[in-house]
């Protein structure tokens, strides 16, 4: 993921609420998400990373859920050699203990990573974590946004999309689908607003967007996840193509623990 909006216990109806940009490589194969009933996936919801084997974003049928950014070093920066970051996602998934515990077992061995957000929760509120900070920080409610640095890092495409996901829940909105307009801004950051993440200036406006468009890279898919305080819960995703139209849609629906709930 590139961008994501957490709603936490803000909305009337929806206990949680994830709306989410996946940005990437246009020639890096994926599929779209799909229930999985093979380990790491098992009882999952995930999209699938055809080359590492990994996913960015899950949700397990009890409400769990896990997704990771990763963190922006520059040229450079990155290790070559390096596991693949979307095999975290899984991992914490998998986990019986609470979203915090599991993310500090998965943490253990987070330098062998290149940078990373995870970000992990359930009806009771999230716990973020990034192998780039020595700290944690638990969320039980508010809307909070991750880009490619850590948690609420006022980038302003992170800040725009935030604020408007929060006038979204604070109006009480039945309809999550909505949110995919608030996903779709294309407009970039004027140059003199853009953060210094170490690339090129060409790149910096580029990633400015929150749906970003280009020939090589851009935005893949479009995922808004909303669980209902009653525990029913709606994963819609949508896929695009390297002009921006929409190539696929996702929509699941499910009855989550109400135990949870």
């Amino acid at each position: 993921m590139c961008l994501v909006i957490v709603a936490l216990a803000a909305h009337s109806r929806y206990a949680t609420v994830i709306a989410a940009n996946r940005d990437e490589f246009h020639a890096r194969a994926s599929c779209p998400a799909q229930w999985g009933n093979v380990h790491p996936f098992a009882d999952v919801l995930a999209g699938r990373d055809l080359e590492a084997g990994g996913t960015w974003l899950g949700v397990r049928r009890d409400g769990r859920w896990a997704l990771l950014t990763n963190v922006r070093g520059g040229r450079g920066s990155n290790k070559p050699n390096a596991p693949s970051r979307g095999d975290l996602v899984p991992a914490v998934l998998n986990q019986p203990a609470p979203p915090a515990a599991a993310l500090a077992t998965v943490m253990h061995n987070a330098s062998a990573y290149n940078g990373f957000n995870l970000l992990a929760g359930d009806a009771h509120g999230a716990t973020w974590m990034s192998n780039r900070s020595d700290e944690s920080r638990a969320i039980t409610t508010g809307v909070h946004g991750l880009s490619n640095a850590l948690l609420d890092t006022p980038w302003p495409k992170l800040a725009r999309t935030r604020a408007a996901v929060a006038a979204w829940a604070a109006q009480d909105s039945d309809d999550p689908a909505s949110l995919f307009d608030l996903l779709a801004d294309r407009a970039c950051v004027p140059d003199a607003a853009l953060p210094s993440t170490g690339v090129s200036l060409e790149w910096e406006r580029l990633l400015s967007a929150p749906f970003i468009v280009s020939e090589a890279y851009g935005t893949r898919c479009s995922t808004v996840l909303a669980i209902e305080h009653s525990g029913n819960a709606r994963w819609v995703e949508r896929s695009y193509d390297k002009r921006g139209n929409t190539i696929g849609e996702v929509d699941v629906t499910w009855e989550v623990s109400r135990t949870l709930y």
